[in-house]
């Protein structure tokens, strides 16, 4: 029997975050998380059981052309496996994931996002040690203490959905080690 994954949802559209933002992207939303960040946009009670190939299938009927996917969640790092990178891989598929960095990751991920959500969960330490990116949703704890966490990524920090942006560039102004990551695609109403 083949192996199947809780997908919340496969749709395309534009990177709204990070460093890739603008970027066209296939997105894999997977239907489970290990905690409750009281912000998250995941719909956890929407979920289908599908297959790796169904999974490829359905990332082709989204686009065509497009051969970056960027999977998260909720938390994929509880569902992603070899098997799954193994298949998207064999589709010339670019594999991003973005993820809180409490649990491991399998090899052969091509681009980590690690948004640490210990300040809104507590208990919630990443375990990961690499990343290519660190990217913090800033609430009212000073966000210092994560740029020691894996120094040599650019650490991107994050309004809270949007709401207290003008909080953020103030705190980035004083300190310029931190890049602003905007929900852009909240901005322009885009999924």
């Amino acid at each position: 029997m083949k192996k199947t994954y809780k997908v919340n949802e496969i749709f395309y559209s534009l990177q709204g975050e990070g460093y890739w933002t603008g970027t066209p992207a296939l997105f894999l939303r997977m239907g489970l998380c290990n905690l409750r960040c009281p912000f998250c946009d995941t719909d956890f009670a929407t979920t289908t059981p599908m297959d790796a190939e169904q999974i490829v299938e359905e990332l082709q009927k989204a686009s065509a052309q497009c051969k970056r996917i960027i999977i998260t969640g909720g938390e994929p790092a509880i569902q992603v496996d070899g098997a799954l990178i193994s298949a998207l891989h064999a589709q010339e598929y670019t594999v991003h994931i973005e993820t809180n960095g409490t649990l491991p990751l399998p090899e052969g991920i091509d681009w980590v996002t690690v948004s640490p959500k210990e300040d809104w969960c507590p208990g919630a330490t990443p375990v990961l040690t690499e990343a290519d990116e660190v990217k913090v949703v800033f609430d009212k704890a000073d966000p210092a203490r994560w740029l020691d966490y894996i120094p040599q990524a650019p650490h991107f920090l994050q309004p809270c959905s949007c709401k207290n942006t003008e909080e953020v560039v103030t705190y980035i102004k004083s300190h310029p080690q931190w890049r602003l990551s905007l929900q852009t695609h909240k901005f322009l109403d885009i999924r």
